[in-house]
């Protein structure tokens, strides 16, 4: 009967703590956002690549029926960093303290290779956007992490190659950090967007002083506190909130 109590209490308090990931639709420069802001300390983020056949899961869907079997479901994910078209991460990336991909720190071709690039790093209790020489630099012991680019916000300052009448105009996604590692807002244009104006929504909107690129073209939301659930072709990386199925 106590083993009961405790397990019912249990799953109230994730309850309640899944629920406290709050996600909304802002504007900002006539473009319209949605956001999704997460705190570390209190919510558990997890990166979802490969099911445990080692094939990749690929959709929000596909993440949630294999959490079905834990009891957990998704209560906020997105695609989180750049990828081969095999679904192999292009850059670090670490699931559940497991290295799959090595840090990539040389410069390249396409969105990526367009330094300065950055990590997000997950760690107990917070979450922060390295640029990656400081990532490196610090070598913080992350449990998940995510390497991709260009970073959009580094220390204050928009990427030095992002113009402000840049014509390149996506549908894009990315995240951004608070110095303290404490505040995470994740961030998709519902408008197509330049990434001088996508950098400066997590800069001067949202106040935070380092952010990080996703994707673009294939960027995808789960929110179903919104009543959405984005779906296309075969993602590589996602990063989720879990909580208990209801």
């Amino acid at each position: 009967m106590i083993r009961a109590a405790l397990t019912v209490l249990a799953a109230a308090l994730i309850a309640e703590r899944a629920q406290a990931v709050e996600c909304g639709p802002i504007t900002f420069d006539d473009a319209r956002y949605t956001i999704c802001e997460v705190t570390p300390a209190t919510e558990t983020l997890e990166l979802f690549l490969y099911d445990d056949t080692g094939a990749p899961m690929g959709q929000f869907s596909t993440i949630n029926r294999a959490l079905d079997a834990e009891g957990r479901a998704l209560v906020f994910a997105m695609n989180a960093g750049m990828y081969h078209d095999n679904r192999a991460p292009v850059g670090h990336y670490v699931e559940d303290g497991q290295e799959i991909m090595r840090v990539i720190e040389s410069a390249g071709p396409g969105n990526f290779g367009l330094l300065p690039n950055g990590v997000f790093c997950v760690r107990e209790g917070r979450a922060d956007v390295f640029e990656t020489g400081a990532f490196v630099a610090a070598d913080p012991a992350c449990d998940h992490a995510t390497q991709s680019g260009p970073m959009l916000v580094i220390d204050g300052a928009l990427h030095p190659r992002f113009l402000p009448d840049g014509t390149s105009k996506f549908i894009r996604n990315g995240v951004g950090t608070s110095a303290d590692g404490q505040r995470v807002v994740f961030a998709i244009s519902d408008d197509p967007v330049n990434f001088h104006s996508f950098g400066r929504l997590f800069r001067d909107h949202l106040g935070l002083s380092n952010a990080l690129y996703f994707d673009g073209k294939v960027s995808r939301l789960y929110a179903p506190s919104l009543g959405r659930s984005d779906f296309g072709f075969s993602l590589g990386p996602i990063i989720g909130v879990t909580g208990p199925l209801e």
